[in-house]
């Protein structure tokens, strides 16, 4: 399991170099909720197992990892700016895989459509504002409608 805030950092560090061929608008706080939202989804349902600790909670907006929110809450709605150096090599290759899968699947869309999407799943439809979204409830989720099963060889 990883600490949330490195995976967060993956993202960015990730999103940077594909901004380096003018590929990306960046990615917001609110976008990076929903990338750290479909990552713990994609990880409980390909390994059955969480990919960091932290809880998601629904709120108003979306789940949202509140320890990454106040990390990065000073960037309000514009995109992250970041400029640290980051090394990826305590994530291995299949982890990778996963984090690349997610970021290629979910990254083309803005903010506000991940939210739009969040708020059409289950995970966050059922569970009460402002309360832990339940991993069981993500997992099974993801099981049954987002993950492409051929994909994973699981079909």
């Amino acid at each position: 399991m990883h600490d949330v805030l490195y995976i967060a950092r993956w993202f960015l560090n990730r999103d940077r170099a594909n901004d380096t061929l003018g590929d990306s608008d960046g990615i917001s706080n609110l976008k990076l909720q929903k990338l750290l939202y479909y990552a713990q989804g994609t990880f409980l349902a390909v390994k059955n197992e969480k990919l960091f600790a932290d809880d998601l909670l629904a709120w108003a907006h979306g789940p949202v990892v509140e320890r990454v929110y106040h990390v990065y809450k000073d960037s309000g709605s514009r995109p992250i700016d970041f400029d640290e150096d980051y090394d990826d090599s305590h994530i291995d290759d299949y982890d990778k895989s996963l984090l690349e899968d997610v970021y290629y699947s979910f990254s083309g869309f803005s903010a506000w459509k991940l939210r739009e999407m969040t708020h059409n799943e289950d995970p966050w439809k059922n569970t009460p504002r402002n309360h832990i979204i339940d991993p069981d409830l993500i997992k099974d989720y993801f099981t049954r409608e987002i993950i492409d099963w051929d994909e994973y060889g699981k079909a």
